[in-house]
């Protein structure tokens, strides 16, 4: 559907309107997200931080390693990683070189899960029935263009 059907507003110009159609398409992909990861009792942001920890694996990661990897910059990842610690997701231990970090490592729990969410989590079902492999392919080189 069109933007301005969908928010109901004209727009000043086109590029008055990417930034409210990226902003609008991040809420709408989001919110597909949260959807298919609560069903797991998970949120997007832990998930994130699972995929960070996968990549890692079988070593470790700081919090500011997760914190610089983050896709949400705005989140607090140590309160994150509690909850993964409290959910049995992940383990953390004291770094053997530097007593005062902490290190952060996927158990075979998380990498289970995660198993489970890889299928669940890309929603190619909704964006294959949208877009083209040469769309799709398009538009990542676009926004890749975008942010310079």
């Amino acid at each position: 559907m069109e933007l301005e059907k969908e928010i109901q507003t004209k727009f000043e110009n086109d590029y008055h309107k990417i930034v409210v159609n990226t902003i609008y398409t991040y809420g709408w992909i989001s919110d597909l997200l949260r959807q298919r990861l609560g069903k797991h009792q998970i949120t997007v942001q832990q998930f994130n931080i699972l995929r960070i920890l996968r990549g890692q694996y079988p070593g470790p990661a700081t919090i500011n390693l997760l914190k610089e990897r983050m896709l949400d910059k705005m989140s607090d990842a140590s309160r994150i990683v509690e909850r993964l610690v409290q959910k049995g997701l992940v383990t953390r231990c004291i770094n053997q070189k530097d007593r005062r970090a902490v290190d952060i490592v996927i158990n075979e729990k998380g990498l289970e899960l995660l198993k489970k969410l890889d299928p669940v989590i890309t929603p190619i079902d909704i964006l294959k029935a949208n877009l083209t492999e040469a769309e799709a392919k398009q538009l990542n080189f676009l926004l890749d263009k975008l942010r310079g």
